[in-house]
């Protein structure tokens, strides 16, 4: 009784099924359009372009931050009404007074950083005033039309060197890893497609499976009835009908479960109906293991990555070595100066004014603070190099393996496309015997089997080669087919956003 409910539900929703989708647009799309839709409108596109727009503004701030920068800072109005506290020479006594002053400043300064040495230069211009609202209500301008000074620090660590060494790595790597990304998609939109493509042919299969499941059970029926079929071999007619009507039903809901995750994936409407062009032809290619080799330790972003690590590594180093001894900085300014109480004054005839200041921090006792953060950081490079030069035969593995699957795939499609092809001729055969009666069901049960297990090994086999295809450009960042390297059109996505 289960299985008859479970058998009527599944029916129900088959037929709703091929309601929904019977008036909706039908499109027929190759794994190509596929992956060129899915590049333009799927979500991880959209996910990926911002990915490497942010790395891209990242890098635009490094360049900006190396360029000199023009500031303007400003008080226009500082009022301030306040008691002091003062003390009284002509009473000997401290007493509160009222004090009424308005403030005013403004400055003009030009900052560049020096990336060679890690210290800063700078120019400034500033204008003040300070009127007593009280009393006898004076003016005070002071002017400073110009300084420029100079800030350093000599315990030996630059950190906009560094930075020039690791920021110009760090966006190739965004660059390479978005080149990247888009073979990723494609690996996905592989998956996807021939998810569709197994249901699609899975329907197929079900279908005809249910059509001569059919035509057999009424030639059986009939034979029966006149004796030159027994009942057990009637029964078994029977059987399968019924299982060859639940498998259409499945078959329908799988159908639509596979249509609505690639739609929702290539972002198009829920009632689309997609039909899947299989690739017929692979290319005939075969990768040399030492040419893939070499385009991924050119192209890959993960020696990017593993380079950047080191450098940042031996940052850290530098920066704990800089902390752990003599710490020195040094600042000097000159300029011109002049105060008065009008504003033309406040320029007339400016006097020099110089500042130099040199600190010292010296550690004296510290119990071995400093010491053990270099170590530390000494330790963490060494578990870093370690895991880099690991990471990097593991890397060299992974290439030739994927080199080498792929080359001996493309034999497994041609195997398997010839076994389709006998499977179909066979299958044809027995049901042409059977209807005569030379062959019993259970032969004929047999060659049907081994029917769809020869067009899933099919299917499965070229999916697979084009995984393989995708996966080896994707470490590569190769186009085999066309021999040029993978690129991406940059300037559209920055234009794009």
């Amino acid at each position: 009784m289960i299985k008859k409910i479970s058998l009527f539900l599944i029916i129900i929703g088959a037929g709703l099924f091929q309601r929904t989708f019977a008036q909706n647009e039908r499109i027929s799309l190759t794994l190509e359009e596929v992956v060129k839709i899915a590049s333009q409108k799927s979500i991880d596109a959209f996910r990926y372009k911002n990915m490497y727009l942010s790395s891209y503004w990242e890098y635009r701030y490094f360049k900006a931050d190396k360029l000199p920068a023009l500031s303007l800072s400003a008080t226009p109005l500082d009022y301030n009404h306040y008691q002091k506290k003062e003390y009284n020479f002509q009473t000997n006594v401290d007493e509160y007074v009222l004090r009424d002053f308005l403030n005013s400043d403004m400055s003009v300064s030009l900052n560049q950083k020096i990336g060679l040495t890690g210290g800063s230069l700078f120019l400034n211009s500033d204008l003040g005033l300070v009127k007593n609202l009280s009393g006898d209500k004076t003016n005070s301008y002071s002017s400073a039309p110009i300084s420029i000074g100079y800030s350093q620090s000599l315990n030996g660590y630059n950190s906009l060197r560094w930075e020039s060494k690791i920021e110009p790595i760090k966006f190739e790597k965004a660059k390479k890893e978005f080149i990247q990304s888009q073979e990723e998609l494609a690996m996905k939109s592989n998956s996807m497609f021939f998810d569709l493509v197994d249901a699609q042919i899975q329907l197929n299969i079900a279908q005809i499976g249910m059509a001569n499941a059919d035509t057999l059970y009424k030639i059986g029926k009939g034979r029966f009835q006149i004796g030159t079929v027994t009942q057990d071999e009637f029964l078994n007619l029977e059987l399968r009908q019924l299982n060859a009507q639940q498998s259409l039903s499945k078959a329908q809901l799988e159908l639509q479960r596979s249509q609505l995750a690639l739609n929702s994936y290539l972002m198009l409407d829920k009632g689309t109906i997609i039909d899947c062009k299989v690739p017929s032809d692979i290319p005939s290619l075969q990768v040399k293991a030492d040419k893939a080799l070499g385009l991924a330790i050119a192209n890959n972003p993960t020696i990017l990555d593993q380079t950047q690590q080191l450098l940042e590594q031996n940052e850290a180093v530098a920066k704990a070595r800089s902390e752990s001894g003599l710490s020195t900085t040094l600042y000097a300014t000159y300029g011109l100066n002049q105060s008065a109480a009008n504003l033309n004054m406040a320029y007339k005839d400016p006097g020099q004014s110089q500042r130099l200041k040199i600190g010292v921090n010296v550690p004296l006792v510290d119990w071995g603070r400093r010491k053990g953060r270099v170590m530390m950081a000494e330790s963490d490079r060494e578990v870093a190099n370690a895991k880099i030069k690991q990471a990097r035969i593991d890397f060299e593995q992974n290439i030739a393996q994927s080199v080498m699957e792929f080359n001996l795939q493309a034999e497994q499609v041609k195997n398997a496309a010839k076994a389709d092809t006998v499977a179909q001729k066979g299958y044809k055969v027995t049901f042409q015997r059977f209807l005569i009666g030379k062959v019993n069901v259970i032969n004929l049960n047999t060659a049907r089997t081994d029917l769809e297990s020869a067009r899933k090994a099919y299917i499965g086999a070229v999916q697979t080669y084009w995984s393989y295809y995708y996966r080896l450009r994707m470490q590569t960042l190769y186009d085999f087919v066309k021999d040029e390297n993978l690129t991406a059109e940059y300037d559209k996505v920055i234009k794009s956003k």
